[in-house]
């Protein structure tokens, strides 16, 4: 008789129960092997369309196409085990409309395991997450700072500092939960106006540099361990300066190689 235990995958349906329960921890992938480390320790792993910026070193994420996502999202869904794998859908793939949104989230379900997609955008984009999500596509929402619309925001900054933009954001976030979606990033916003949306929002709040007041926290993975650099967002605590120890790394290997000391 077999009695191995296989373990099970957090579902869209989890992630949203942990609500009131106990912070939700999530961090990004875009590999077989770091998601593999990570999947133990975490709740969700999201597959960033920041892959654009920290693996292929764009400046923003706008140059993601839905098929890096799809291939990055099939190698983290390989790579782990029991987390969540929520796949964002890239600029371009879903805006247009909600039928655009379903063909392009369709794919990345059935192409890559996920178990669900995220998508930038607010009160504009309640129908296409109510399009989604009555027809079986678990959904994401992100609010607040919005990477993909860099360019309308004026740079990478904190919003919601004033009352028309805070309520613009509270909005938003009331939008995209109301049309389903079963949990909200909120990206970039002030502490008071995070802990109202996490007291009036009935999901979820998923913080990136928005406080402890949100229900859960993510962080590009890069940024944590110390691989992307000296540009990492002020928000970002450092667990591990990897970076150094790749270089030193590298380094003498160069050396011994040089000197004929390796192999």
């Amino acid at each position: 008789m077999n009695t191995k235990t296989e373990t099970k995958r957090l579902t869209t349906r989890d992630i949203r129960l942990m609500k009131g329960e106990r912070p939700i921890v999530s961090l990004t992938a875009y590999t077989a092997s770091i998601a593999r480390r990570l999947d133990p320790h975490v709740d969700v792993l999201l597959v960033g369309d920041s892959v654009g910026m920290v693996v292929y070193g764009d400046e923003t994420t706008l140059g993601v196409t839905l098929d890096m996502m799809i291939r990055h999202g099939h190698a983290v869904v390989r790579g782990s085990a029991q987390a969540c794998v929520i796949v964002d859908l890239p600029f371009g793939s879903y805006q247009e409309s909600p039928a655009q949104a379903f063909r392009s989230a369709a794919r990345v379900l059935t192409e890559t395991g996920a178990s669900g997609v995220k998508l930038e955008g607010g009160v504009e984009m309640e129908p296409t997450v109510r399009f989604l999500v009555e027809r079986g596509i678990p959904v994401m929402g992100h609010v607040g700072l919005k990477p993909q619309s860099v360019h309308v925001h004026g740079g990478f900054r904190k919003l919601g500092e004033n009352d028309s933009e805070a309520l613009a954001i509270l909005n938003d976030g009331i939008a995209i939960a109301s049309a389903g979606a079963f949990a909200v990033v909120l990206e970039c916003i002030p502490e008071a106006l995070a802990r109202k949306m996490t007291k009036t929002i009935g999901v979820p709040t998923i913080g990136i540099g928005a406080s402890v007041q949100c229900d859960g926290q993510v962080l590009v993975i890069d940024d944590v361990i110390g691989l992307y650099g000296d540009s990492s967002p002020k928000f970002v605590r450092r667990y591990a300066e990897l970076g150094e120890q790749v270089s030193s790394a590298a380094a003498e290997y160069a050396s011994d190689v040089r000197a004929r000391r390796f192999p």
